[in-house]
């Protein structure tokens, strides 16, 4: 540990190695470009983001797509009630499929649990879609660790 450094001081891992950020964010750039081309809306995308970011504790992710989510033409009432997503009909049978896949992606959950996550994912994601949201997944929840990690905080909008 380095002299005169607090121990709750903490390292911008993404400024510290700004190459390794950056090769994450191309990662990042990728995944949403597969997710298009397998013609998943940005919105769907942003769902996945906000809820994983969501499991994930990561306030500056949320307050990065929670509002990208708006941007694309999300509603305040999905994103309010995308916490208990199984527990409202707010949602398509496509953007469930989504959700299921990318939470056993961020959870992973023992194999059995897994196995019925990608088969009921599988009924409504082909196999470019399955594909481009496990990507989304592994990108967020990556981000999510990244900010964590560097303490990124979240300042007050007017």
């Amino acid at each position: 540990m380095r002299e005169n450094c607090p121990v709750s001081e903490r390292i911008r891992i993404d400024e510290q190695s700004p190459s390794v950020y950056k090769s994450q964010v191309g990662v990042a750039f990728a995944a949403k470009q597969a997710a298009k081309r397998a013609g998943l809306d940005r919105h769907l995308v942003e769902l996945v983001n906000v809820r994983l970011s969501q499991l994930n504790g990561c306030a500056r992710c949320l307050d990065v797509h929670t509002r990208a989510a708006r941007e694309a033409g999300e509603t305040e009432q999905r994103l309010h009630v995308l916490a208990a997503w199984r527990e409202a009909d707010l949602y398509t049978e496509q953007e469930r499929a989504a959700l299921t896949l990318a939470e056993a992606v961020t959870t992973l959950p023992p194999h059995d649990e897994q196995e019925r996550a990608y088969a009921a994912a599988r009924e409504h994601l082909d196999d470019d879609q399955f594909a481009a949201v496990a990507w989304i997944a592994i990108a967020i929840n990556a981000f999510n660790r990244i900010s964590i990690v560097s303490g990124h905080e979240v300042h007050a909008r007017e």
